[in-house]
């Protein structure tokens, strides 16, 4: 599983890649965690509101900052369809 924490560095993207990487930790699930910066590349994912989580290509999140709660639920849903 690839995961890309997409925004400028600000405060929230800060936030976003700490609660995602608790998640991550909560739930014994595996991921390479990226942080992207460069806007060509946020771009690219069509994303209109940082910051931006994207699960293996995936954008899941945009524009706010998910509880770590929220995030295993998104993690746990996209982590099974990439098993089936």
């Amino acid at each position: 599983m690839t995961i890309k924490v997409l925004g400028s560095g600000c405060t929230n993207c800060k936030t976003l890649e700490r609660r995602t990487l608790e998640a991550l930790d909560e739930l014994r699930v595996r991921a390479d965690v990226e942080k992207v910066q460069d806007v060509k590349e946020i771009a690219s994912f069509g994303l209109m509101h940082t910051p931006g989580l994207v699960i293996d290509g995936k954008v899941v999140s945009q524009g706010g900052v998910p509880s770590v709660e929220i995030l295993k639920e998104i993690i746990a849903r996209e982590f099974a369809a990439a098993q089936s």
